[in-house]
């Protein structure tokens, strides 16, 4: 399995002293080395803020130091002391900003003033709020409703995300794109499909009762690094670990604990994975049916010989359905079929199938490397489907796990962000605030995109996000949102989206989750969900960034008075006073999950929503856990009309959020000073007449007639599978195209794009990144990892 790929030399540990020395220099370069450091202590914790990074649950009783080396980054970005003023934006025209890098643009601070294009001057110059708000009001309401979108970061409270929907439904609309729909879609669609619900089932309590974790494309190290320390602890203990990643991520490898006094003295660290499969991309639906096919026999031969049974056969018959079809189904799978799609072996799924059968309490978890395939819902649902086998949801230490990777991006949903909604919901919205709602279904993100290409957007306001530098098919859309009437942006620091403007365009200066939001002389608190479906608070701490930052749910309400204010008597002022009333209206509206809300946030913590499949209450069509296949389906694009071709991963660096780009390094893979790289098998280098370093063209495989390309990408040669190949994103979402993506969700399939690699063609640059040497002085010349 190993032929063919890098030999990589001995590394470090992952955390340990490199994730604090990255801590500090980061905090160093934003300026806010002292402020940083106190900052961070109050970081996770009751009365504290959430972390504005990762979705991982905060304990009942934090350490002191309660955060990770990503999350203080996210801090540092946010709590920098630069600005980016009026007098920037007089300096630069748009035209000229976008040659700039993303890095660049974002590392100019935090945005201090509303801002308004000028079409004349190419220039963003300052505006009032007052003045903002009638322009963008006016302009809104007199619009179809159809054909205004409003767009959900992750980022968002509870609190903003359940006024923004208001503020939406009350237009007259259920455009609802949101950063969901590009990662954890998936999970949301498929999962109610088999157990009932869109979540995850598991509590923390749960991680420490398991005795198995099996991890499916996701990489904690880099997404969300304090799942390591309960990880490094249960390798400690000696609780299998088993990995399925086409990549070998070094923290899934090996960690040191930042929070272990001898392994930072001693520079050890703890083995993580005891068991890792590097499937090929694509592979995840015949891996998990491999493993069900290997539990299913070796009950069979328990069952012949009358030994003890390896099925949990009372919880198939009591809670599941469909268990016989597809039983009979992987059966008759082949073995042949599966190592062909998976390049694993018969031997080494049989021995994660051993290490499944041999564990009483299993979790499974994963990321969006399973749910950005084209049929990544189908995958999940094996995932699930290996659960059922044992019974391994619904009771403690055990259950399904999808990891999210924004803070809040499941409670938006919750709340309300969502482009089809139950009438249930809208019943007791209308109700609540005295008005009818559309009933009529709106955009997800891909449909969004698809509007815009067809012209058929006037206005598009985002809360949050990067949303024109995170999508698919970047090049053709970004083209046509010239013509949109007008683009509004809600934002803390300048990103690439806000260059790729409409006719009209405005950007509005925001609180970050660390800074203190005062409303009618009073703190106020804000509500978010993560993983785990625990609602918790979080009380920013510092001075904002500018006496003319404003709080989302401040924004909404002045956005909603200029729009919408004759559609309902709402008292908006009132709202955002206090936002404990906007939390007695969350619990008018979904009294179920939300009974007591604003007595439950202050427990330590916070409270759980209700989750049926954890109690073994399956809301589904059937009453019970459904086992779920399609026969003949696999997650591979051997379809893929234009051969020979590579199956491209997007991802992160480990400097990286989302589209935000902290440094040009990726400590964890070896790389520093450089994003333009694809990590490629030794042997796909050779087979393309290319070496290390070499300069290369990526263009689309997806044989839709599109040309695709980007370039001045330099090979690495790395330890991934043959016939697959890794690279950065944004930079290379201009290859996804929007149609290539998930059959049920319309999540981007961005784990898995068919691309072919050939060598740079003559003229061509050898990078597309713009010259920031001014901006970013320290940054070092290429350079890989060597054998």
């Amino acid at each position: 399995m190993g032929e063919g790929r890098k030999s990589v030399p001995k590394q470090p540990p992952a955390g340990g002293w490199g994730a604090l020395n990255a801590v500090e220099r980061h905090l160093g370069r934003q300026k806010v080395l002292l402020k940083g450091n106190r900052t961070l202590l109050s970081m996770n914790k009751p009365d504290g803020f959430d972390c504005p990074s990762c979705a991982w649950p905060d304990p009942k009783k934090p350490h002191i130091a309660e955060y990770c080396e990503n999350g203080a980054k996210a801090v540092a970005w946010e709590a920098t002391k630069k600005r980016t003023t009026p007098e920037f934006f007089s300096r630069h025209t748009v035209e000229e900003l976008k040659n700039w890098s993303d890095f660049a643009l974002e590392d100019k601070g935090r945005l201090t003033h509303p801002m308004r294009y000028d079409p004349q001057t190419d220039k963003y110059e300052p505006v009032d709020w007052e003045t903002a708000f009638r322009e963008i009001g006016g302009f809104v309401r007199q619009l179809d409703p159809k054909r205004v979108e409003l767009y959900t970061s992750g980022r968002t409270s509870n609190e903003a995300a359940f006024l923004w929907q208001l503020y939406g439904r009350l237009i007259g609309t259920n455009n609802f794109p949101d950063c969901s729909n590009m990662c954890h879609e998936t999970t949301t669609v498929a999962l109610p499909e088999s157990i009932g619900v869109g979540k995850g089932t598991v509590t923390l309590g749960d991680w420490e009762e398991c005795d198995a974790v099996f991890i499916l494309g996701q990489n904690p190290g880099t997404n969300s690094p304090r799942m390591m320390g309960y990880l490094h602890d249960m390798a400690k203990r000696g609780i299998p670990i088993v990995t399925f990643n086409p990549l070998k991520e070094r923290a899934l490898v090996k960690f040191t604990d930042p929070q272990s006094p001898i392994e930072m003295l001693t520079g050890t660290g703890q083995t993580i994975s005891s068991s890792y499969f590097q499937l090929r991309t694509g592979g995840d639906i015949m891996a998990m049916q491999g493993m069900c096919k290997a539990v299913i026999a070796a009950d069979d031969a328990a069952r012949a010989t009358g030994g003890p049974r390896i099925l949990d056969v009372g919880f198939i018959a009591e809670h599941t359905h469909g268990f016989k079809a597809f039983a009979d189904y992987v059966r008759g799978l082949s073995w042949e079929q599966i190592e062909r799609y998976t390049a694993l072996t018969r031997q080494q799924i049989e021995q994660a199938a051993d290490i499944y059968m041999k564990a009483e309490r299993v979790i499974a978890c994963w990321g969006i490397g399973i749910t950005q395939h084209r049929r990544g819902g189908d995958a999940m649902q094996q995932i699930v489907n290996l659960l059922l086998l044992r019974g391994n949801i619904g009771r403690p230490g055990t259950g399904a796990c999808p990891i999210r990777g924004h803070s809040n991006v499941q409670g938006d949903r919750t709340v309300g962000i969502y482009q089809k909604p139950k009438e249930p919901f809208l019943a007791k919205l209308d109700a609540a605030f005295g008005f009818h709602s559309p009933r009529e279904g709106g955009h997800d993100t891909a449909e969004c995109c698809e509007a815009v290409l067809r012209g058929e957007v006037d206005a598009f306001l985002a809360m949050g996000g990067n949303f024109f530098r995170a999508i698919p098919d970047i090049e053709r859309v970004g083209a046509k949102v010239p013509e949109i009437g007008m683009t509004v942006h809600v934002a803390t620091k300048l990103n690439r989206s806000h260059l790729i403007h409409g006719k009209q365009a405005y950007i509005l200066p925001a609180l970050g989750r660390t800074e203190l939001d005062i409303q009618n002389g009073n703190k106020q608190t804000v509500t978010v969900e993560d993983s785990f479906s625990m609602v918790h608070g979080s009380t920013g701490m510092l001075t904002p960034a500018s006496e003319h930052c404003r709080s989302e749910p401040w924004i909404i309400a002045g956005l909603a008075k200029a729009t919408v204010a004759d559609r309902a008597r709402i008292d908006w002022d009132l709202l955002v006073s206090d936002y404990s009333l906007i939390r007695d209206k969350i619990e008018a509206v979904l009294p179920e999950q939300f009974a007591d809300y604003n007595a439950r946030i202050k427990t330590p913590g916070g409270f759980r929503l209700p989750n049926g499949a954890s109690v073994r209450k399956w809301d589904t069509p059937t009453g019970k856990a459904n086992f779920l296949f399609k026969p003949g389906q696999t997650d591979q694009d051997d379809d893929t009309p234009e051969a020979p071709h590579l199956q491209l991963m997007t991802l992160r660096s480990h400097d990286q959020f989302n589209t935000t780009v902290y440094s040009y390094n990726d400590r964890y893979r070896g790389v520093s000073g450089e994003r333009l790289v694809v990590f490629m098998n030794e042997q796909d280098i050779a087979g393309l007449g290319l070496s290390e370093g070499a300069v290369i063209e990526f263009t689309s495989a997806a044989g839709d007639g599109i040309d695709r390309r980007v370039g001045g990408f330099k090979v690495v040669a790395y330890d991934v599978p043959q016939g697959c190949c890794a690279a950065y994103y944004p930079e290379t979402n201009a290859l996804l195209p929007l149609s290539h993506r998930d059959e049920r969700s319309n999540t981007p399939a961005a784990k898995s794009v068919p691309v072919r690699i050939s060598a740079a063609r003559p003229g061509k640059p050898v990078s597309s990144e713009p010259d920031v040497a001014e901006t970013y002085p320290d940054r070092p010349p290429l350079t890989v990892p060597t054998a």
